[in-house]
Formats: structure tokens, C-alpha cells, sequence
């Protein structure tokens, strides 16, 4: 059952006024409860299109903060509102919303703390449009993760994600970067603590409107996350202790 936990889905937003009507309507509101905007001081208007849509919760960011900083003002927003289940959905229309009443279920019923839809899993991100470098690219990535986290994940960089409150709280999330490296970060802090992460194939959308870094920002994105994978293995390994993970 969900009915008694009360779940919030929120939108990391940025230019997301051309498809935040299709993504808002198809949020399952027979268990969601509230949904949160966090606007990054978009040009666009994402967020008078967010009032007339009906979107009670709205943050907006004097400054842009980045991928992580919205994330970060999300979940402390969610938080604030007594979140039990935290969906992080992007209104880019990328990915389905019709795949949270799956994913909150098995947080709902303590399957599972953490939830993430895979594109990888199945044939969903070459047919959904993803570019062959960005494909090759996360299997690369996702092998040295795997291999340096002792873990088995078909891909940790999908941006549909869905948290416990528990997660979110005993997490230090805020110390992570304002930047897109901040997923990857944050898998680190969950896996640190001990908590799993369950998998559900996820299809996605690829087309000029979805949200998407370009060659350099991806290369250097890439860099990071083998930096936080070593960073890990060595946390785990050694006597040597990191920041991103000590104040988890």
C-alpha cells in the first residue's frame, strides 16, 4: 500500500516550459500528494506556466545553481513538507511519470529504499533517440563504477530517481556539488551507508526539447564520476577518509 505514505514528486526545472503540461498531467495524483518546481533562473517561462498548470509548490532561484543545487532545494523543500517517499522526475518529459506508482510501491512496502528507473535495462535508450557516444559512454562509466563500488547497477546515471524520507535524512546530500556530478556523488553516500538501490526498466524520450549536456560538459562530467568511484573504493578500502563521504 501507499496510501499511507505521503509522496512528493519534485521538478528540477530549467526551460522546461514547452513540456511541462505533458509531464504534469501524467503524474499518477491518485498517490502523489504534492509537487514541488525548483525554476533555475530560467529564461524561459517555466514558471508562469507552472501557476497556470496548477503547481502550488514553486521555488525560483535568483542565480542559476546548477543540476545539483536544484536537486539540493528540492529535497530540503520536500523535506520541509514531511515527505515520506521523494520522487525526483524531470519535466523535460524525458522520462514517463507513469513508472513512479511502480517505484514509490517498492519503497512504500520496504522493498527497497531507493529506487531508479534504467534506461539501459532492455533495448529503451538507443530506440528512445540516446547518441551512440552518450551510450558507449555509460556503459564505460558504469563498468568502472561497478567494478570500484562492488555493486551491480545497469547504469548510475539516470536522472529518475525516488528516496524514503529515512534516506533523505540520515544523507548529507547538501555538501555534494552544485553540478551534474552530484548523482553520482549521492550514490556513493547511499551505498556508503549500507542502503541497496533497486532497478526498474525505465524507456526514454530523446528529441529538441529534453534537457541534455553537450561533448565537453559530458567529458568532464565523465571525469568526475571515475574521481568519486575511486574516491569510494579507496574510502572502503583504506584508512583514508573523504569529505564526500565522512559527512554523509
Amino acid at each position: 500500500m501507499i496510501s499511507d505514505k505521503k509522496v512528493v514528486v519534485v521538478l528540477p526545472a530549467y526551460n522546461a516550459a514547452k513540456t511541462l503540461p505533458q509531464t504534469y498531467n501524467e503524474i499518477p495524483f491518485s498517490i502523489v500528494d504534492e509537487v514541488i518546481l525548483v525554476d533555475d533562473n530560467s529564461p524561459d517561462d517555466t514558471v508562469s506556466v507552472a501557476k497556470s498548470i496548477g503547481i502550488k509548490h514553486i521555488v525560483k532561484h535568483d542565480k542559476n545553481k546548477g543540476y545539483g543545487g536544484n536537486q539540493k532545494t528540492c529535497y530540503n523543500k520536500a523535506l520541509d513538507l514531511g515527505a515520506d517517499i521523494v520522487v525526483m522526475l524531470h519535466p523535460d518529459y524525458q522520462y514517463t511519470p507513469k513508472l513512479i506508482e511502480s517505484m514509490c510501491y517498492l519503497i512504500a512496502n520496504d522493498v527497497y529504499p531507493v529506487v531508479i528507473g534504467s534506461r539501459i535495462l532492455g533495448k529503451g535508450a538507443l530506440r528512445g533517440g540516446m547518441p551512440l557516444y552518450k551510450y558507449v559512454a555509460n556503459r564505460f562509466l558504469t563498468f568502472f563504477q561497478n567494478l570500484l563500488m562492488s555493486q551491480k547497477l545497469s547504469e548510475y546515471h539516470t536522472g529518475y530517481r525516488a528516496y524514503s524520507g529515512e534516506v533523505l535524512r540520515s544523507i548529507n546530500y547538501n555538501i555534494n556539488s552544485d553540478d551534474f556530478i552530484f548523482d553520482n556523488q549521492f550514490i556513493a553516500q547511499i551505498f556508503n551507508k549500507g542502503y541497496e538501490i533497486a532497478e526498474i526498466t525505465c524507456p526514454t524520450k530523446y528529441f529538441e526539447e529534453a534537457s541534455s549536456i553537450n561533448f565537453v560538459r559530458s567529458s568532464k562530467y565523465g571525469l568526475g564520476v571515475l574521481k568519486v568511484s575511486l574516491l569510494y573504493f579507496l574510502h572502503r578500502n583504506t584508512f583514508f577518509k573523504y569529505r564526500i563521504l565522512d559527512k554523509s
